[in-house]
């Protein structure tokens, strides 16, 4: 996520930002449902029962986060209409995020903002950078699982994935395996995509989600024919990095995931203990 759309959803979502006379913050339910990108109130509220649930579940009272209100809106030739709202503490809202589309950049932006307990920039900037390179190797993960599983239906050998993935890495950075982690002094029995900056897990991850594709749509059988294929994808998103003035195999390591991952979590579970109660 650019730094501009973390700046403006940053400043959108603090000009929403309201007070009690007990100086308690809280976002009215129908500012957030515009904020978030839902578009009909019916559906938002579907969100809000979820996050309602994930309160009880975390052993929160639903009415010291979920408060319902009144309000008069005002209507075309001079006419009012009442309607219920919700005043919602930080805790709610970040529930509400949880519960939401992660497919959408507000949902994104917002499950990380309303974790995020002071209110600088670069803190939630940061903590987004981290989350979102979770979520790509994660989704490596996942197609590399995918990948090892498709080699060995069409193979019978576990260890084909290994050596196809290896020729893979050596045509995508121009280094082994072992030596990428050598290169980035990474241990040995640890996985080199733990330590790859997010631009490469994504370059892997693409260039396995074009193996899978083509190994199902051309058919390919052999494990030798798979390697050739995987070994090209890789060339091919090499070439497309180098053209944009990115050599992989010079970017440097960055923090393991795992810890990163358990940092991420420490967070999470700190705000579920102590949330700002309404």
């Amino acid at each position: 996520m650019k730094k501009e759309i973390i700046r403006n959803l940053t400043a959108d979502f603090e000009s929403y930002s309201n007070r009690t006379e007990n100086e308690i913050e809280f976002w009215f339910a129908r500012d957030l449902q515009h904020l978030l990108g839902y578009s009909e109130w019916r559906n938002f509220t579907k969100v809000i029962n979820k996050a309602k649930t994930s309160c009880e579940t975390a052993e929160h009272h639903i009415l010291d986060h979920f408060v319902e209100v009144n309000k008069t809106i005002d209507m075309p030739k001079g006419a009012t209409k009442d309607i219920t709202d919700l005043m919602l503490t930080r805790f709610a809202c970040y529930l509400i995020a949880q519960n939401g589309d992660p497919k959408k950049e507000q949902i994104a932006f917002a499950q990380n903002y309303f974790a995020v307990q002071t209110r600088k920039f670069e803190i939630i900037e940061q903590r987004i950078k981290d989350w979102e390179r979770l979520i790509a190797r994660q989704k490596l993960t996942l197609s590399e699982k995918e990948l090892s599983q498709l080699i060995y239906d069409r193979t019978w050998d576990e260890r084909d994935f290994g050596i196809i993935r290896s020729r893979g890495d050596k045509a995508l950075f121009g280094f082994s395996t072992s030596e990428m982690k050598s290169k980035l002094s990474i241990k040995p029995n640890r996985p080199l995509a733990d330590f790859l900056p997010i631009i490469t897990i994504k370059a892997k991850d693409f260039a396995t989600e074009i193996t899978i594709f083509n190994v199902k749509d051309k058919d390919i059988k052999t494990g030798q024919q798979i390697s050739w294929e995987h070994i090209r994808n890789n060339k091919g998103v090499r070439k497309l990095l180098l053209e944009r003035g990115i050599k992989p195999e010079e970017l440097p390591a960055e923090e393991d995931v795992k810890k990163l991952e358990r940092r991420v979590k420490t967070e999470d579970k700190k705000f579920l203990k102590k949330p700002e109660i309404l």
